[in-house]
């Protein structure tokens, strides 16, 4: 079975954002794929330390919430979303100190060596941005990609896609874009379906 996690790090309950993951889970299940959603606001960690140590050992010194988390998306996930609006033109400080916090398996990829990932591997785990804005400008979206693309290449993910959605302060929410919720359920549908064929 294919398992799909998704990563909410809006610290809003139920806010545009976490529906258009939602709408994306409700099609990866429809799939038939096993989902999971997981709420970065309910999870006590902290933000990586800079102490460099990984690059020692290839292991993070922090032990908390995300330690076990984090085992789980390289062991045991297949499709991985992870969902963030966009603050100050990028990513929630939730989603940047999640990601920071996996300098460890970049330390493993380029120090130590010891992180490869086939291509068989990376052909057989996909890796989806879901985010949303307030702002109408297409371009808000630009600062938070590369950030996305580098957590996705150091765990083993293919970038496969991003569902988008600007202009939330016009629409007054994303109910007002069925469209695009339309769009997060299929592609859903989508990545299961993709992986399945491979």
């Amino acid at each position: 079975m294919v398992k799909v996690m998704g990563i909410s790090a809006s610290p809003k309950v139920h806010g545009n954002t976490e529906k258009l993951l939602d709408s994306f889970l409700k099609g990866a299940e429809s799939a038939g794929a096993e989902t999971e959603k997981v709420k970065l606001k309910d999870l006590k960690y902290r933000s990586c330390q800079g102490c460099n140590r990984c690059h020692l050992s290839g292991v993070c010194v922090l032990n908390d919430d995300l330690t076990p988390l984090l085992e789980k998306i390289m062991t045991d996930v297949d499709i991985l979303v992870l969902a963030s609006p966009i603050y100050s033109m990028t990513i929630t400080a939730e989603m940047k100190a999640f990601i920071d916090r996996t300098q460890y398996l970049w330390a493993r990829k380029f120090v130590k060596k010891n992180l490869v990932f086939t291509k068989e591997h990376m052909k057989n785990h996909k890796g989806i941005f879901i985010s949303t804005a307030g702002q109408e400008m297409k371009t808000v979206f630009e600062a938070a990609y590369p950030v996305i693309k580098a957590f996705f290449n150091d765990s083993g993910f293919e970038y496969f896609t991003n569902i988008t959605a600007e202009g939330m302060d016009r629409y007054s929410g994303i109910e007002r874009r069925p469209d695009i919720l339309k769009e997060a359920e299929d592609a859903g549908e989508k990545a299961v379906l993709d992986l399945l064929k491979t």
